[in-house]
Protein backbone atom coordinates (compact mmCIF):
# COMPACT_ATOMS: atom_id res chain seq x y z
CA UNK A 1 0.00 0.00 0.00
CA UNK A 2 1.50 3.41 -0.99
CA UNK A 3 2.30 5.97 1.69
CA UNK A 4 -0.21 8.82 1.85
CA UNK A 5 0.77 11.61 4.24
CA UNK A 6 -1.44 14.54 5.15
CA UNK A 7 0.00 18.07 5.18
CA UNK A 8 0.95 18.00 8.86
CA UNK A 9 2.62 14.59 8.60
CA UNK A 10 4.62 15.80 5.58
CA UNK A 11 5.73 18.89 7.52
CA UNK A 12 6.73 16.86 10.59
CA UNK A 13 8.69 14.36 8.51
CA UNK A 14 10.45 17.11 6.56
CA UNK A 15 11.36 18.96 9.75
CA UNK A 16 12.85 15.82 11.33
CA UNK A 17 14.93 15.09 8.24
CA UNK A 18 16.14 18.69 7.97
CA UNK A 19 17.16 19.00 11.62
CA UNK A 20 19.02 15.69 11.63
CA UNK A 21 21.30 17.04 8.88
CA UNK A 22 21.57 20.75 9.72
CA UNK A 23 21.60 20.62 13.55
CA UNK A 24 22.64 17.07 14.48
CA UNK A 25 23.69 18.22 17.96
CA UNK A 26 20.01 18.83 18.81
CA UNK A 27 18.65 15.69 17.13
CA UNK A 28 16.47 13.67 17.87
CA UNK A 29 13.95 16.39 18.72
CA UNK A 30 11.74 16.84 21.75
CA UNK A 31 8.09 17.47 21.01
CA UNK A 32 8.51 21.18 21.76
CA UNK A 33 11.55 21.46 19.49
CA UNK A 34 9.70 19.61 16.74
CA UNK A 35 6.71 21.97 17.00
CA UNK A 36 9.08 24.93 16.67
CA UNK A 37 10.80 23.30 13.69
CA UNK A 38 7.47 22.76 11.96
CA UNK A 39 6.32 26.33 12.60
CA UNK A 40 9.51 28.24 11.77
CA UNK A 41 9.02 31.03 9.24
CA UNK A 42 12.08 30.45 7.07
CA UNK A 43 12.46 27.44 4.75
CA UNK A 44 8.74 26.64 5.03
CA UNK A 45 5.92 27.04 2.50
CA UNK A 46 3.30 27.53 3.69
CA UNK A 47 4.13 28.74 7.20
CA UNK A 48 2.12 26.68 9.66
CA UNK A 49 0.93 27.28 13.22
CA UNK A 50 0.73 23.78 14.66
CA UNK A 51 0.24 22.92 18.32
CA UNK A 52 1.61 19.96 20.26
CA UNK A 53 -1.53 17.88 19.83
CA UNK A 54 -1.45 18.25 16.04
CA UNK A 55 2.23 17.33 15.87
CA UNK A 56 1.74 14.41 18.25
CA UNK A 57 -1.12 13.10 16.11
CA UNK A 58 1.05 13.44 13.00
CA UNK A 59 3.80 11.46 14.73
CA UNK A 60 1.34 8.64 15.40
CA UNK A 61 0.47 8.56 11.70
CA UNK A 62 4.15 8.53 10.70
CA UNK A 63 4.81 5.76 13.19
CA UNK A 64 2.07 3.68 11.57
CA UNK A 65 3.92 4.11 8.24
CA UNK A 66 7.26 3.29 9.96
CA UNK A 67 8.59 6.70 8.88
CA UNK A 68 9.15 8.24 12.34
CA UNK A 69 8.65 7.65 16.03
CA UNK A 70 10.17 7.98 19.51
CA UNK A 71 13.91 7.49 19.70
CA UNK A 72 14.71 3.83 20.10
CA UNK A 73 16.43 2.72 23.28
CA UNK A 74 16.37 6.18 24.84
CA UNK A 75 16.56 6.53 28.63
CA UNK A 76 15.75 10.24 28.53
CA UNK A 77 12.85 11.44 30.67
CA UNK A 78 11.80 13.73 27.82
CA UNK A 79 10.57 11.81 24.78
CA UNK A 80 12.52 12.59 21.63
CA UNK A 81 11.56 11.79 18.08
CA UNK A 82 13.45 10.67 15.00
CA UNK A 83 12.65 9.75 11.40
CA UNK A 84 13.32 6.41 9.70
CA UNK A 85 13.32 7.62 6.10
CA UNK A 86 16.65 6.00 5.30
CA UNK A 87 15.58 2.63 6.68
CA UNK A 88 12.42 2.62 4.56
CA UNK A 89 13.85 3.93 1.27
CA UNK A 90 17.67 3.57 1.39
CA UNK A 91 18.16 7.01 -0.20
CA UNK A 92 21.37 8.68 -1.30
CA UNK A 93 22.25 11.92 0.49
CA UNK A 94 21.13 13.90 -2.55
CA UNK A 95 17.78 12.10 -2.68
CA UNK A 96 17.19 12.81 1.00
CA UNK A 97 17.96 16.51 0.50
CA UNK A 98 15.68 16.89 -2.53
CA UNK A 99 12.77 15.04 -0.95
CA UNK A 100 13.18 16.98 2.30
CA UNK A 101 13.01 20.34 0.52
CA UNK A 102 9.95 19.20 -1.43
CA UNK A 103 8.27 18.13 1.82
CA UNK A 104 8.99 21.52 3.43
CA UNK A 105 8.50 23.88 0.49
CA UNK A 106 6.11 22.23 -1.99
CA UNK A 107 6.62 22.14 -5.79
CA UNK A 108 9.87 23.71 -7.00
CA UNK A 109 12.09 24.03 -10.05
CA UNK A 110 15.47 22.25 -10.25
CA UNK A 111 17.20 25.59 -9.71
CA UNK A 112 15.23 26.30 -6.55
CA UNK A 113 15.89 22.78 -5.27
CA UNK A 114 19.60 23.18 -5.86
CA UNK A 115 19.77 26.41 -3.89
CA UNK A 116 17.50 25.37 -1.04
CA UNK A 117 19.08 21.95 -0.55
CA UNK A 118 22.60 23.33 -0.26
CA UNK A 119 22.71 23.18 3.55
CA UNK A 120 21.92 19.46 3.39
CA UNK A 121 23.73 18.43 0.21
CA UNK A 122 25.71 20.42 -2.34
CA UNK A 123 24.83 19.68 -5.95
CA UNK A 124 27.77 20.69 -8.13
CA UNK A 125 25.70 20.99 -11.32
CA UNK A 126 22.05 21.36 -12.21
CA UNK A 127 22.33 18.05 -14.06
CA UNK A 128 22.94 16.39 -10.67
CA UNK A 129 19.59 17.69 -9.43
CA UNK A 130 17.85 16.42 -12.57
CA UNK A 131 19.41 12.97 -12.28
CA UNK A 132 18.36 12.82 -8.61
CA UNK A 133 14.80 13.77 -9.55
CA UNK A 134 14.81 11.11 -12.25
CA UNK A 135 15.84 8.41 -9.78
CA UNK A 136 13.06 9.44 -7.41
CA UNK A 137 10.55 9.37 -10.27
CA UNK A 138 11.68 5.91 -11.32
CA UNK A 139 11.01 4.40 -7.90
CA UNK A 140 8.14 1.94 -7.65
CA UNK A 141 5.91 3.61 -6.71
CA UNK A 142 7.23 6.98 -7.90
CA UNK A 143 8.12 9.45 -5.16
CA UNK A 144 8.34 12.59 -7.32
CA UNK A 145 6.37 13.95 -10.25
CA UNK A 146 7.04 16.62 -12.87
CA UNK A 147 4.26 19.19 -13.15
CA UNK A 148 3.09 20.86 -16.37
CA UNK A 149 5.06 23.95 -17.26
CA UNK A 150 3.15 27.02 -16.12
CA UNK A 151 2.18 29.62 -18.76
CA UNK A 152 4.93 32.19 -19.27
CA UNK A 153 7.64 30.12 -17.56
CA UNK A 154 10.53 28.07 -18.94
CA UNK A 155 11.17 25.90 -15.91
CA UNK A 156 9.29 22.75 -14.89
CA UNK A 157 8.43 22.30 -11.22
CA UNK A 158 8.55 19.00 -9.35
CA UNK A 159 6.49 17.78 -6.40
CA UNK A 160 6.78 14.83 -4.02
CA UNK A 161 4.15 12.10 -4.09
CA UNK A 162 4.25 11.02 -0.46
CA UNK A 163 0.96 12.92 -0.08
CA UNK A 164 -0.51 11.45 -3.27
CA UNK A 165 -1.46 13.09 -6.54
CA UNK A 166 -2.81 16.62 -6.83
CA UNK A 167 -6.13 16.68 -8.64
CA UNK A 168 -6.25 18.37 -12.00
CA UNK A 169 -2.55 18.03 -12.80
CA UNK A 170 -1.37 16.42 -16.02
CA UNK A 171 1.84 14.44 -16.22
CA UNK A 172 4.78 16.39 -17.60
CA UNK A 173 7.75 14.85 -19.43
CA UNK A 174 10.37 12.97 -17.43
CA UNK A 175 13.57 14.86 -16.48
CA UNK A 176 15.52 12.86 -19.05
CA UNK A 177 13.31 14.32 -21.78
CA UNK A 178 13.37 17.88 -20.44
CA UNK A 179 17.04 18.13 -19.55
CA UNK A 180 17.98 19.56 -22.96
CA UNK A 181 15.29 22.23 -22.78
CA UNK A 182 16.00 23.09 -19.17
CA UNK A 183 19.75 23.22 -19.74
CA UNK A 184 19.73 25.39 -22.84
CA UNK A 185 21.90 28.54 -22.38
CA UNK A 186 18.92 30.66 -21.35
CA UNK A 187 17.38 27.88 -19.24
CA UNK A 188 20.65 27.14 -17.46
CA UNK A 189 21.29 30.81 -16.70
CA UNK A 190 17.76 31.14 -15.34
CA UNK A 191 18.17 28.04 -13.17
CA UNK A 192 21.49 29.28 -11.79
CA UNK A 193 19.90 32.64 -10.97
CA UNK A 194 16.97 30.86 -9.30
CA UNK A 195 19.42 28.78 -7.28
CA UNK A 196 21.37 31.85 -6.16
CA UNK A 197 18.23 33.86 -5.33
CA UNK A 198 16.81 30.93 -3.35
CA UNK A 199 20.06 30.60 -1.38
CA UNK A 200 20.20 34.34 -0.62
CA UNK A 201 16.56 34.35 0.49
CA UNK A 202 17.21 31.48 2.88
CA UNK A 203 20.23 33.28 4.36
CA UNK A 204 18.26 36.53 4.74
CA UNK A 205 15.36 34.72 6.41
CA UNK A 206 17.75 33.03 8.86
CA UNK A 207 19.41 36.37 9.70
CA UNK A 208 16.01 38.00 10.31
CA UNK A 209 14.98 35.13 12.59
CA UNK A 210 18.23 35.38 14.57
CA UNK A 211 17.83 39.16 14.93
CA UNK A 212 14.23 38.70 16.14
CA UNK A 213 15.37 36.19 18.77
CA UNK A 214 18.14 38.51 19.97
CA UNK A 215 15.66 41.40 20.16
CA UNK A 216 13.23 39.32 22.22
CA UNK A 217 15.99 38.32 24.61
CA UNK A 218 16.98 41.93 25.12
CA UNK A 219 13.49 43.13 25.99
Amino acid sequence: MPILLNAVEARVLGALVEKEITTPEYYPLSLNALVNACNQKNNREPVMHLDEDEVRQALHGLEDDRLAGPRRGSDSRVAKYEHHLQEVFNFTRGEVAVLCVLLLRGPQTPGELRGRAERMHRFEELEDVLSTLQRLMQRDPSLVKALPRQPGTKEIRYMHLLSGEVEGLIDAPQPSNTAVADLSPDGERLSRLESEVARLREELAEIKEQVAKITEMGQ
